[in-house]
């Protein structure tokens, strides 16, 4: 058997681990001391990534006006104007005309209603009454925008770049590069979740060690090679570990100058933890019944999404420090609702408000919540008008995201669009304003880890929202 057979773990998951002492395989710089630059106000977070672009008219930014005037065309409603640049102080905005100049797009109607929650009463779906009940914990953002009106914003709202572009650091590798470990049985950075090929690598120029570690919710298949390809005991396992650090060090002492074999040692050692630490971070039978009922394992919609969930908890419970969730990806996503919108929003919306309302009572219950920043995004929103019968279009103009805990403002709503929900039009923001408040929260300033070489734009930055920061 080869060294890596010997102690069962994928090449990706050791060179990830080689972060801890400073190396990998193209590393050209110094990393970072892995403290943070300013006190931060969290250690981890839950990236919830909802594929396909989720209405935001339907979901957490109801437009009743929609209803009212449906079958029109904006030129034929009060709100022509929220199309118009002067009006609106935009440098740009869009206006979908045919040829004759008549809007061809008709006002669609909302497909289903909204109810207020909490002390703050903010309005939110009936699809979603779980996370509404969870509102005043919740900081909701209506004036986000992008720039990509295609999937490949899966991308762009990872790393704040459109892929046109070329290849950035994803949020999660920034994080990862900054900040040191909270756990050393662990991985620092993990995804759960299908992920498409234009979104499916996080480091970039930072390296494969800043790529998350790809994991199952299935403790005895966690992890690609996650357990040696043949039955081995324990015995025999410590005999290979053994003979493996013996011939490592050999060969260290004829290249003693070699710091990245010395790392690959620790690595080795870290990877042999791991089997037995995630494994244990993955058993819900030491969860009460009323755990994994409040986070949907009790129903076949929920259960998939809820179990992630769990585990996230359990995961950040354990120090790991960034967590990334695809929910229905492959494909354009399963939030794509090009027709068939209502049916589409309401089996998605069941499948997952209840783990995510689960998850942020429980992580309020046990005190994590404090420490721990939990975003519920996606590449963009979609159309105010119709899209054949029943859907609506991608949209990138304005649309909503949310985020929870670490040191953020609850039972808050900051950014507006317009009557109709087509440009965001107060306190806007660009996704990098999103990736921008998480790392200050995490104690980060992303301009202290520009890599030489690497001159960021501005933009890419981003600025944190802080009119939600507590």
């Amino acid at each position: 058997m080869q060294r890596r057979e010997f102690l069962g773990f994928s090449g990706l998951a050791l060179t990830a681990m080689l972060h801890r002492d400073g190396y990998g395989a193209d590393s050209k710089w110094t990393p970072p001391d892995g403290k943070p630059h300013h006190a931060p106000k969290a250690k981890s977070v839950i990236w919830l990534f909802m594929n396909g672009g989720v209405s935001h008219m339907e979901t957490f930014d109801p437009k009743p006006m929609l209803t009212k005037y449906a079958g029109k065309s904006i030129s034929e409603t009060p709100f022509k104007d929220a199309q118009n640049p002067e009006k609106l102080k935009l440098a740009r905005v869009t206006v979908i005309n045919d040829a004759n100049g008549q809007q061809r797009s008709k006002l669609y109607p909302l497909q289903v209603g909204f109810k207020k929650y909490g002390q703050s009463g903010i309005e939110v779906s009936d699809w979603l009454p779980q996370t509404g009940d969870c509102i005043d914990d919740i900081a909701v953002l209506r004036s986000i925008y992008t720039t990509d009106d295609n999937h490949g914003a899966q991308t762009q709202f990872h790393t704040g770049r459109h892929m046109l572009d070329g290849e950035y650091p994803t949020l999660g590798a920034w994080a990862h590069y900054g900040l040191g470990s909270l756990n050393e049985n662990l991985p620092q950075f993990i995804s759960m979740g299908f992920r498409e090929y234009w979104n499916n690598k996080d480091g970039h120029y930072l390296g494969p060690a800043h790529d998350a570690v790809p994991m199952r919710v299935d403790p005895a298949n966690a992890l690609d090679y996650g357990k040696p390809e043949f039955p081995v005991s324990p015995a025999e396992q410590k005999a290979g570990f053994a003979l493996s650090d013996k011939l490592n060090k050999l060969r260290a002492k004829q290249y003693p100058g070699d710091a990245a074999l010395d790392a690959r040692i620790k690595s080795y050692e870290l990877a042999f933890r791991m089997q037995k630490s995630l494994p244990e971070a993955l058993d819900f039978t030491k969860e009460t019944a009323e755990t994994t009922k409040l986070y949907g394992l009790d129903r076949p919609e929920t259960k998939a999404f809820g179990q992630q969930l769990l585990a996230s908890r359990r995961l950040v419970e354990r120090g790991v420090r960034f967590i990334q969730i695809q929910h229905g990806a492959g494909g354009a996503g399963v939030w794509d609702a090009h027709g068939g919108l209502k049916a589409n929003h309401s089996k998605n919306c069941l499948a997952v408000d209840q783990p995510i309302g689960g998850l942020l009572k429980d992580l309020k219950r046990t005190g994590l919540l404090k420490d721990t920043i939990v975003v519920f995004c996606t590449e963009f929103g979609r159309t105010p008008g119709t899209q054949g019968s029943d859907g609506r279009d991608h949209h990138i103009y304005g649309f909503s995201v949310w985020m929870a805990g670490g040191g953020l403002k609850g039972g808050i709503v900051h950014g507006k669009t317009d009557e109709i929900g087509f440009h965001a039009v107060e306190d806007r923001h660009y996704v990098t304003d999103v990736h921008a408040t998480i790392l200050h929260q995490l104690g980060l300033d992303s301009r202290k880890l520009e890599i030489p070489g690497r001159k960021r734009l501005d933009i890419d930055h981003g600025a944190p929202i802080k009119a939600i920061i507590g």
